[in-house]
């Protein structure tokens, strides 16, 4: 018999409207969107989403889940979970694990993993180093999301500095390249200026200073410049400057796009002025910067200048966060709390929900030709999210799902919650909890 979830009187948000009907969820699979569907059996789950709005399940392009090799931080399962409970249904995981993902057996090896104990569809990025071209070549673009860059060193240390491999990689792959640029130079430069006045105990409010715009415009647009050189398809992770916004166009749809952009949470949500408050628990690279970067990035965001919308999500322990400035790690915690800041803009009247959805469901579908996902479409893989937009809930320490137990934004009261996730046609989580069931399947690309 057919597994059918029916859910009614929802306001359904996709492709730029927001329409009010009914969706009915056959097995894995959206069967029918209509103003009205009768509940067709008394063995049929439903959920009736009065008032609320149902989202494509979102799809983020960026996180670092931690495993193999760091799971005292993160691991896939608990990440994975803590995805669900935020709204995203599917995530693109990074290489810079230990040992890295940057030979096929690895890669494999990963794929294993989370066959396993993923409770999110999933996929990972191959990352490039200065020496592992040969390995670049032996991978099946249809079968991973893309290739990672570091063009600045970041946790793992995989960075790519010399540029004839550079050449080479960007003229030999048509995989999306996606770059994390920071200039290597730039930021040992000025790392060196403050170790010698303050010595490990710089102070976190100069941590934009260090990881200087400078820094950043130089990274981008020379990666730009090679791919324009090249022909390479191109994707710069997490802007942090307004500077590199006019690096990129409006004047093409993202799907003829060679040269694309993304922007993440919490380069959208805080500034320099909140490291005097949250200190290493903002710290991540590229750093958060001023107040009027932040502005230039939504505003590019909502031109299209910016593609995506992603987390970066990157685990650390307290304890690792508490360390003086040279050895605290840069990265935090946020997948399940990036939907609910998206939608609190939306409250402050920063971003419209169909534009969120753009952002983070559609376009990383579009960019990375993820199969049947991203939309709310018949036919389509049923990645449904509802959410409620006024009941309001604070994170603290007993609602954080992250492994590493704590979140930048703890403390908060957000305005709206995610009632329900459903992955494939399951319900996954429901009112604060992840159900302990398995629907996750490995993502398909249409390459």
């Amino acid at each position: 018999m057919k597994r059918q979830i029916l859910i009614k009187n929802a306001r359904i948000v996709n492709e730029g409207k927001i329409i009010e009907g009914d969706i009915l969820v056959e097995d894995d699979i959206i069967k029918e969107i209509d103003t009205s569907i009768s509940v067709k059996s008394a063995d049929m789950t439903v959920i009736d989403a009065e008032g609320n709005y149902v989202l494509p399940g979102l799809i983020d392009d960026q996180v670092h889940f931690r495993e193999p090799g760091l799971t005292h931080k993160a691991d896939i399962e608990s990440e994975s979970k803590a995805a669900l409970a935020g709204g995203i249904t599917s995530f693109i995981e990074m290489p810079n694990t230990n040992p890295q993902t940057t030979t096929v057996e690895k890669l494999e090896e990963k794929f294993a993993i989370a066959a396993k104990s993923s409770h999110a569809n999933y996929s990972f990025m191959f990352g490039g180093t200065n020496d592992n071209l040969d390995e670049i070549l032996k991978v099946d673009p249809k079968t991973v999301a893309g290739l990672k860059l570091f063009l600045g060193s970041s946790t793992g240390n995989m960075l790519v500095d010399d540029p004839k491999v550079l050449e080479k990689i960007f003229s030999s792959t048509d995989m999306v390249i996606s770059v994390h640029c920071e200039d290597e130079g730039t930021i040992r430069q000025n790392l060196a200026k403050y170790k010698a006045e303050y010595g490990d105990d710089i102070p976190m409010e100069l941590h934009p200073i260090i990881r200087s715009e400078e820094a950043c415009y130089l990274s981008s647009s020379k990666a730009i410049e090679l791919a324009k050189k090249t022909g390479a398809r191109l994707h710069v992770f997490h802007l942090s400057t307004g500077k590199e916004t006019h690096l990129f166009t409006n004047k093409i749809p993202l799907k003829d796009k060679k040269i694309t952009a993304e922007v993440c949470i919490h380069h959208l949500w805080f500034s320099d002025e909140d490291y005097a408050k949250k200190g290493s628990h903002i710290k991540w690279n590229p750093a958060v910067k001023t107040a009027k970067d932040r502005d230039q990035l939504l505003k590019a965001l909502l031109d299209d200048r910016i593609d995506v919308i992603a987390t970066d999500h990157a685990p650390h322990t307290l304890e690792e966060k508490s360390n003086p400035y040279t050895s605290a790690p840069s990265g935090g915690p946020l997948v399940q709390h990036a939907l609910v800041a998206l939608l609190e803009m939306h409250h402050q009247g920063k971003i419209s929900i169909e534009k969120i959805v753009e952002k983070a469901c559609h376009n990383p579908a579009i960019l990375f030709d993820v199969e049947k996902r991203g939309y709310i479409k018949e036919g389509y893989f049923a990645d449904l999210v509802i959410v409620d937009l006024n009941s309001p809930w604070t994170v603290n320490k007993a609602n954080i799902l992250y492994k590493c137990g704590w979140s930048p934004f703890e403390g908060n009261t957000f305005k709206s919650r995610v009632t329900h996730t459903i992955l494939n046609g399951q319900l996954v989580y429901n009112n604060f909890k992840v159900l302990n069931v398995k629907a996750a399947k490995r993502l398909t690309f249409n390459r």
